[in-house]
């Protein structure tokens, strides 16, 4: 099982990781910089050096003998220290550039630049510790720190010459830069640390607050809360949960008057039947009277139970069964043979305005029925004397529209028709427009009404 972390300790460390990484990155990269720098720059110093020492020394006298040139190289110490030698310091190790003389064994012989205590001391280390020839080498003796490149004397092979630059200066100020790089990192990360635990805060509050409105929607209480956020994200986030908790209380609210509804509907006929069967019982009503009205009424019962449970179902995703490719018209035609009996009591007429060609729509036939039953039932019982239906594709869609010329529907219910158990003017039971719109919902179409001569259904779907 993984390990779960707070979101406030997850950013906290991962903004302070990634600054102590950054920081280090800078200064490594800083240091190994500088020191190159300076190692390339010292590294020249000591071949210039080093190649101006064997010019002097080449340029001393014409070649002699071994025992000749010992001896000139004893005697005349003191007339060639420095002699050609730049006395002026490096500009950017702000060292000279010295050299000395060493026999084989690593004695001194000869000072040609520099101080005479620093030529015995290097020549003391080198005789404890051996020659070897190098381009550079950083000798440390006491506190002090030389830089030194040795070669071969030019006049005699036996003997070495070393070139050597004080670094001591150098080495101190690389501690210090890196002394500063350190107390600046230090600062850097305290400082991040600071921010870190700011920012983490302000990004973990927010987030915690919103987790527990969440647990009071679950738990049913749907209040709005009012949040004020810095963060646009988290503002937004709290607009959508407020909305939804808005939805999910009128979502609430709908479905308490849906149940009421229901059980006022369920009520009206069940109490009538009950009405009439205890007349027949005790020979009031008669049993003849007494029997239609209970079939009248368990039929309407029955058919609210069948609409209820087919507007139930039509609210789920996709709609069960297959769908096959129907002739709309030929629905439409069905659709007004099962009601043309109830239309011509109320001496209500047909008028078509199909198209010749087939309308066809991918939809299962029941839903069909459902749909377009309602639509004509309604505009059968607020027709004053015609109810027109047209089926046509129009703009690259069906268009399938049903009129009447009644007295229209009111400002007051037009906004309402389409909701569950509202029902206006000499409405029944409220639920045929909500079956309607849920049929075409789900079929990715559109029902919309307004008023012309009367009420105007018109209901479209994308033209398959």
């Amino acid at each position: 099982m993984n390990r779960k972390w707070h979101i406030r300790k997850r950013v906290f460390l991962t903004l302070i990781g990634l600054t102590c990484i950054i920081l280090l990155a800078v200064a490594l990269a800083f240091n190994l910089t500088m020191r190159s720098y300076i190692k390339s720059r010292v590294s020249e110093q000591l071949t210039t050096t080093s190649v101006k020492a064997s010019e002097e020394r080449r340029g001393d006298k014409p070649e002699r003998s071994e025992d000749e040139d010992d001896k000139e190289d004893t005697e005349d110490d003191d007339d060639r220290k420095g002699g050609r030698m730049d006395d002026r310091p490096d500009r950017i190790t702000g060292a000279q550039g010295n050299a000395i003389l060493l026999d084989e064994d690593g004695s001194l012989l000869l000072v040609l630049h520099g101080d005479e205590s620093i030529g015995e001391a290097l020549a003391e280390y080198f005789r404890e510790n051996g020659i070897s020839e190098n381009e550079n080498e950083i000798v440390h003796i006491g506190e002090d720190s030389y830089a030194v490149s040795i070669t071969d004397d030019p006049v005699k092979d036996t003997q070495h010459l070393l070139s050597f630059v004080d670094v001591t200066s150098l080495t101190a100020l690389t501690n210090q830069i890196n002394l500063m790089l350190l107390i600046v990192i230090l600062a850097a990360i305290i400082l991040s640390i600071l921010l870190s635990r700011h920012f983490a805060r302000s990004f973990a509050e927010p987030v915690q607050s919103l987790s527990s409105f969440a647990e009071e929607i679950g738990a049913g209480n749907l209040a709005p809360h009012e949040f004020r956020f810095r963060d646009v994200e988290f503002d937004t986030l709290a607009d959508s949960m407020n909305h939804m908790a808005n939805e999910l209380q009128s979502a609430k609210q709908k479905q308490e008057t849906f149940f009421q509804n229901v059980s006022h509907e369920l009520r009206t006929p069940l109490t009538s039947i009950r009405g009439n069967a205890e007349g027949i019982v005790y020979g009031i009503i008669d049993p003849q009277t007494g029997g239609k009205i209970i079939l009248s009424e368990s039929d309407k019962l029955g058919g609210m139970v069948e609409d209820i449970l087919y507007l139930s179902r039509m609210g789920r995703v996709a709609p069960e069964g297959t769908t096959e490719l129907l002739d709309l018209r030929e629905i439409l035609s069905l659709c007004v043979s099962e009601q043309r009996a109830e239309a011509e009591k109320q001496g209500i007429g047909f008028r078509f305005a199909f198209d010749e060609h087939p309308v066809q729509l991918p939809i299962r036939e029941q839903d069909a029925q459902r749909l377009f039953g309602n639509l004509i039932s309604n505009a059968i019982r607020y027709a004053k004397s015609e109810v027109q239906l047209t089926c046509q594709k129009a703009d690259h869609s069906v268009l399938i529209s049903i009129a009447d010329d009644g007295a229209g529907i009111s400002p007051e219910d037009m906004p309402y028709i389409f909701e569950r158990f509202y029902r206006g003017k000499d409405g029944r039971h409220g639920i045929g427009l909500a079956i309607a719109q849920s049929v075409t919902d789900t079929y990715h179409g559109t029902i919309s009404v307004h008023n012309d001569s009367g009420a105007v259904f018109e209901v479209r779907f994308p033209d398959h």
